[in-house]
């Protein structure tokens, strides 16, 4: 059964925000301190995921080195599953940002609230170690191979520009509702534009062979 979106997620959705969480690690950084500090890769580059696959379509995706040149990252919250309470921001300095060859790398400071404090002993007990991000594409490639031969198309997503970072979060797990259903609007946009494509060429096929009988 589909879960259902609540009207803060369909808002969210609609504004043009997408997520992604994926196998990044997050892990307690701040044992020998006695800090709370967690860090890890919200994303990392150049390393294709799948986002949807079915008998007949593939969509694949992953992330431009140059994807966050420019990027609008003045307020940027971490958070658990992109919903509740924040526990870090960069604007009190208690989050860091940072673009690596990597990826986009973050380190955040847990210890400011009671809720955070749990958080962090739930990353250091290993019970939480996936990370996400909510952002805004601005420019991407897309790259489309098809297999007649087994009837199967892949498009290959690359992004290439993101306008906007609004959060990077702790997660569950690699892939939930929310995150889901932002990849699955995608990839039906993506099928759309194949089917279309498909019925196009099938049209103009079927009228070159209707003028080759008239002649």
């Amino acid at each position: 059964m589909e879960a259902k979106l609540t009207d803060k997620q369909l808002n969210r959705l609609e504004d043009g925000r997408e997520y992604r969480s994926m196998v990044m690690s997050v892990r307690a950084a701040g044992e020998d301190t006695g800090e709370m500090i967690v860090e890890g890769y919200a994303t990392t580059f150049n390393q294709p995921y799948t986002l949807y696959t079915s008998r007949y379509y593939t969509i694949v995706e992953q992330i431009d080195p140059g994807a966050f040149n420019g990027c609008d990252m003045s307020d940027v919250i971490f958070q658990y599953d992109h919903t509740g309470r924040v526990f870090a921001r960069n604007k009190n300095g208690t989050l860091s940002l940072e673009v690596d060859s990597v990826g986009l790398k973050i380190r955040a400071d847990l210890s400011g609230t009671e809720i955070g404090r749990q958080l962090y002993q739930e990353i250091k007990g290993g019970y939480t170690d996936k990370m996400s991000f909510g952002f805004v594409v601005a420019e991407d490639r897309r790259e489309y191979v098809e297999d007649r031969e087994n009837e199967h198309e892949t498009c290959t997503r690359t992004i290439t520009k993101v306008s906007k970072l609004y959060d990077v979060s702790a997660v569950s797990i690699p892939a939930n509702d929310m995150t889901s259903i932002s990849a699955r609007r995608f990839a039906d946009g993506v099928i759309g534009e194949i089917k279309a494509e498909r019925l196009k060429r099938a049209d103009a096929a079927r009228r070159i062979k209707l003028k080759l009988l008239e002649v």
